[in-house]
């Protein structure tokens, strides 16, 4: 399998997430598992605009990698909170919980990578 996947073919979802405050904004890069060799669920761009967060949530049975593009967060890992900027790289394992929120005056841009256990 190999393809190029215009931007103008990329679904795009907006919707509360886990309870979050806002719409979350989800660029659906590759389309689920079949687009992953059956290893992973998600690969999306995602946009949180100021002041919208993606709710706390557990994995179970994946884990999600964040890696942040452009603007600045605050990130609850298992209840430990920090703050994460461009560049910094998150991961939450099996049977761990995060979210993330948009604490900065610019859209917090990232891509989410979730990959079975």
């Amino acid at each position: 399998m190999s393809f190029v996947r215009r931007s103008n073919e990329v679904s795009v979802n907006r919707k509360q997430m886990f309870g979050g405050a806002g719409e979350v904004e989800m660029h659906q890069l590759l389309r689920g598992a079949d687009e992953m060799y059956g290893k992973g669920r998600l690969f999306n761009h995602v946009v949180l605009e100021p002041g919208t967060e993606l709710g706390w949530h557990v994995h179970e049975g994946d884990g999600e990698t964040y890696f942040i593009i452009r603007g600045e967060g605050e990130y609850n890992d298992n209840g430990d909170v920090t703050t994460v900027a461009a560049g910094d790289v998150t991961f939450v394992g099996d049977g761990e919980g995060h979210s993330i929120k948009n604490t900065g005056s610019e859209p917090l841009v990232y891509l989410a990578l979730v990959i079975y256990k």
